[in-house]
């Protein structure tokens, strides 16, 4: 994710190819392939893909605020404008915190979707059963499917216990607002992990498997 740690450039095209023979196109495809694969699932991209979604909860968290005291206000008699001010200068700073996170975020889906594309280039030169897999780096890809699945769990935790525990008489339309928002939150967030997680095992298992299989030639590129 940092821009000190570019992505691997896709492979050359066919008439700029200089390879002096197999192995070399060999090692440069592993090199390759290895760093986009740690690219996409390594530490750093977990860890940043786990600041993400708590800075998504934390600026809905203070959006949220505003969302309670509009609906306290909204069912008083006697608005205190005073509260409903520091609920809104409250929700701004959140929109602040919010909006960047979505922009990380999308940013994130953005480089991932350039990186497996260049995987997929990179992979379809050739065939070599050691590199390959190693691509399947189990320990990092039962990360992200543990986490992205314990974050599903709690959005579909939080979608129905918010507005079981929520009385109305308590700003209860603000409360269940921000829970269903939360929830959706964690839902989408989860559920991207979940699709990278399972996206990246089935390339693997693609690419190890015999030639002859249809499972070898289902959905990725020929070597050329």
């Amino acid at each position: 994710m940092s821009p000190r740690i570019p992505l691997p450039p896709p492979p050359p095209p066919v008439e700029l190819r200089s390879w002096p023979d197999r192995r070399a196109l060999l090692a440069d495809r592993e090199f390759a392939m290895g760093t986009l694969g740690r690219w996409l699932l390594g530490p750093r991209r977990l860890t940043m893909f786990l600041v993400c979604c708590g800075l998504l909860q934390l600026g809905w968290a203070l959006i949220g605020v505003t969302l309670v005291g509009a609906a306290e206000t909204a069912g008083n008699e006697q608005p205190e404008y005073l509260g409903l001010l520091v609920a809104v200068f409250v929700g701004l700073l959140g929109l602040g915190v919010f909006a960047p996170a979505v922009w990380l975020t999308v940013r994130g889906v953005r480089r991932d979707r350039v990186a497996r594309e260049r995987l997929l280039a990179w992979a379809a030169l050739d065939r070599d059963a050691a590199s390959d897999a190693r691509l399947r780096l189990p320990v990092l890809s039962a990360s992200w499917l543990v986490l992205s699945f314990a974050l599903c769990a709690v959005g579909l935790w939080t979608a129905f216990a918010v507005p079981l525990r929520t009385d109305p008489a308590d700003g209860g339309y603000g409360v269940v607002a921000y829970g269903m928002g939360a929830a959706l939150l964690l839902w989408v967030t989860g559920l991207t992990g979940l699709a990278k997680a399972f996206g990246h095992y089935r390339m693997a298992v693609r690419l190890t498997a015999r030639p002859g299989d249809r499972s070898a030639s289902s959905g990725l590129p020929r070597p050329e």
